[in-house]
């Protein structure tokens, strides 16, 4: 979450705003967060060790968060912690969606459709109950292979899901 936090979102767990240049990263550097974030492998162990990894940092912050992670077709991690609710699932479902579909991370998507000045709702033509191009998932992008899956995280503002996301990946590819 780094130094940013949540001032800037007046209140609204909603949606984030369109453009605050202190909390709202860039086209580029969501693209580098996707060009560096990129994984040698990804096990069925992998996908428990990142998993339980997210479930610590949320435990700590005490985040009301659902997590999942996929990997070609599976769900091989999820939990749901206090605070959160059957429909974090539903939205981990439909920004996973777009992860897949797209290839990229659900905020990047997003952010793409609102740097055009329209959104993923308005100029996809996909239905909004089947696809969220809101932050939380991130693909799980393998060296030599492609995306084989995505991570995701619902509870939190949109922005602050990405960041979560985020900060765990550059945790666990660290080590």
């Amino acid at each position: 979450m780094g130094t940013h936090g949540t001032h800037g979102t007046h209140g609204t767990h909603e949606i984030t705003p369109k453009f605050i240049p202190e909390i709202t990263p860039t086209l580029e550097e969501l693209q580098a967060q996707e060009r560096r974030l990129v994984f040698g492998q990804f096990t069925f162990e992998d996908a428990w060790t990142l998993g339980s990894l997210l479930v610590e940092l949320a435990r700590e912050r005490q985040a009301p968060v659902a997590i999942d992670i996929h990997r070609a077709g599976q769900q091989l991690f999820h939990a749901a912690l206090p605070g959160s609710a059957p429909d974090n699932d539903a939205w981990i479902t439909r920004k996973r969606r777009v992860v897949e579909r797209f290839g990229a991370s659900s905020y990047l998507i997003g952010a793409r459709h609102r740097a055009r000045g329209t959104t993923f709702e308005e100029s996809s033509r996909l239905d909004p109950d089947e696809y969220a191009a809101h932050g939380g998932s991130f693909p799980i992008n393998v060296e030599g292979v492609g995306i084989i899956g995505a991570v995701t995280v619902s509870g939190l503002p949109q922005l602050e899901d990405h960041r979560f996301v985020v900060e765990a990946l550059e945790e666990f590819l660290k080590r």
